[in-house]
């Protein structure tokens, strides 16, 4: 036990350990909540395309000498948009769509960063800098990620039946597409907000894991919203610590605890475990010969 606290509180002792931990935990919670919103939806490549998407913002933001998560966030919403743009005005389905912007802003990104003098790091915008996260980083974290997730869980009812029935929505007088344009700003908010944690690769690991682990071990979608807030904290505080002990890479580690939860539900959940649907169920007992 004194070893398991001493395991816990070893890292904690460090300034820059307690800010990546606090930030690692408010953007978990944000990403998991929003995660069950896509997965019901069918939107996770949408999170993907997002991601890959804001990197020229985050160039051209620093070149402009403006904020990054300003220039993230105008390029996460400028791929959503351009992406309804093509899927109206073409015969090429979403998901194609979708992988053209996507590939393109992050290509665009690429070759703006290559040409522009910049002390930025490229594996830092890829990949997270959570431990060298700033007081400043984590006041604009919380409000990004605290006022994303109050609009979600405020709406979450109408957004549940937005995404599970966008028919029915639009019959009891609900603004579909207002929705529809508002979880997609919803959904760049928390990708900034996870930008310093994770980076934008590692992002959607974080926008996916969450809400298909609890998809699998429940039916209520309330539930499903607390299992996944649940899960993605304990990944972001095990994943933290983890990180520490073995010097490894602080978002990688999160988003392989989170792996290593959903591979426990795929192989575990009640009703939908694989290895529970592969239980050998008792034979009946044959009649009785005289009745």
């Amino acid at each position: 036990m004194m070893a398991v606290t001493e395991w816990i509180s070893g890292p904690l002792a460090y300034p820059f350990m307690q800010r990546a931990l606090l930030v690692s935990v408010m953007v978990a919670a944000v990403c998991a909540v929003l995660s069950c919103y896509l997965v019901l939806k069918g939107w996770s490549l949408m999170g993907d395309a997002i991601s890959h998407a804001v990197l020229p913002g985050i160039v051209l933001a620093h070149v402009l000498n403006l904020p990054l998560a300003l220039g993230a966030f105008a390029a996460g919403l400028s791929c959503a948009l351009l992406t309804g743009y093509l899927k109206e005005n073409s015969r090429v389905k979403e998901d194609t769509v979708m992988g053209i912007v996507f590939s393109g802003m992050f290509g665009l990104g690429l070759v703006i960063f290559t040409k522009v003098d910049t002390d930025q790091h490229l594996n830092h915008i890829l990949f997270g800098n959570v431990l060298g996260v700033t007081a400043r980083d984590l006041i604009e974290t919380a409000l990004v990620a605290g006022g994303t997730l109050l609009v979600v869980l405020v709406k979450r009812r109408d957004l549940l039946l937005y995404c599970f029935d966008p028919n029915h929505a639009r019959s009891i007088g609900l603004p579909v597409r207002v929705m529809h344009y508002g979880l997609l700003v919803l959904l760049s908010l928390t990708i900034v907000a996870s930008l310093k944690a994770v980076g934008i690769i590692l992002v959607i690991a974080m926008l996916i894991a969450p809400g298909a682990t609890a998809y699998l071990l429940t039916d209520s979608f309330e539930r499903m919203l607390v299992i996944a807030t649940a899960t993605a904290t304990v990944s972001a505080v095990s994943g933290t610590l983890i990180s520490f002990h073995i010097d490894g890479a602080t978002g990688a580690c999160i988003v392989l605890t989170q792996a290593l939860f959903f591979i426990l539900a795929f192989l575990f959940a009640p009703k939908r475990g694989i290895l529970m649907r592969t239980r050998v169920v008792p034979d009946a007992p044959l009649p009785d010969a005289d009745t």
